[in-house]
């Protein structure tokens, strides 16, 4: 038997002077302290900021879906 989820959906952006991965990785890392039941994520928006010809950071845009647990009787 399989279970319908719901999901709740926020925006976050990462940002690392390391690579476009690592801002991925640390923006799902600090959410995942504090959220819970985190279960995707999708990437909305790549920038960076240039600084004498190079890159020097990197801030990517992401969604996440956090499935929600449930609630009350009225939750069905």
């Amino acid at each position: 038997m399989t279970s319908d989820h719901v999901y709740k959906q926020i925006e976050l952006v990462g940002s690392s002077a390391v690579s476009t991965d690592d801002a991925i990785s640390q923006a799902i890392l600090r959410a995942s302290a504090t959220l819970r039941n985190l279960e995707w994520f999708e990437v909305t928006q790549v920038r960076g900021h240039i600084k004498d010809g190079k890159v020097a950071h990197w801030q990517v845009g992401l969604k996440i879906g956090m499935r929600l647990e449930a609630g009350d009787a009225t939750d069905q």
